[in-house]
């Protein structure tokens, strides 16, 4: 690429992100920092910098922007999980890498101060029978689910003592979540983290 060609690229002006892309972004870092309830639909479309009937566009409700949100903010952290330890993982690294993932969210969280975990955050502020904590709910069974599957490998012919210990590293892990967010760092969960080994020691 020639000199030219070098300087008129970098006077482009770039492609903006579509607006149901830069809706999702600004709503996620509004109501991670401040809450859902406490983020009106106008915040969410002037930091986008969308019209409202765009916004309505591509989400039927606010009640839907949030279903959304928490659907991206799980798949998110999955996408995070599987990068960190890879398509394969050892059994005992793929339980500790929950752990792990966590702590790489408290360290450099991706909408702003860290403050917990965003889908219970999310899920606190909702009333009981609400979807929005129901999805929540199913999003940390997958969790455990996942973290069972690699005690059953690493418990072969166990398989209570895999659904047990899972049990108990899934609350270890969401209890420390939510301690982290309240000192506002990862210190719980690299404790739980120890915790976890232990546990993974004496299965």
């Amino acid at each position: 690429m020639s000199r030219e060609q070098e300087s008129a690229e970098a006077v482009r002006p770039k492609r903006r992100r579509p607006a149901r892309e830069r809706i999702l972004r600004a709503a996620a870092r509004r109501f991670y920092q401040e809450g859902v309830t406490a983020t009106g639909i106008d915040t969410i479309t002037a930091e986008a910098g969308v019209a409202k009937m765009s916004l309505y566009n591509n989400f039927s409700s606010k009640a839907d922007l949030v279903r959304a949100y928490l659907d991206d903010r799980h798949e998110d952290w999955l996408v995070r999980y599987r990068r960190r330890v890879g398509p394969e993982p050892d059994p005992r690294d793929g339980v500790l890498g929950v752990f792990d993932t966590y702590i790489d969210g408290a360290d450099a969280p991706p909408t702003g101060d860290f403050r917990g975990c965003g889908l219970l955050n999310a899920a606190s502020e909702m009333p009981a029978g609400h979807e929005g904590r129901a999805q929540v709910r199913r999003q940390k069974e997958a969790v455990e689910r996942m973290i069972a599957e690699h005690l059953t490998a690493l418990l072969p012919g166990r398989p209570d003592a895999a659904r047990a210990t899972a049990r108990q590293i899934a609350f270890l892990l969401e209890g420390a979540m939510v301690r982290a967010g309240l000192e506002g760092d990862s210190r719980c969960l690299r404790d739980a983290r120890a915790m976890a080994e232990r546990l993974l020691d004496q299965a």
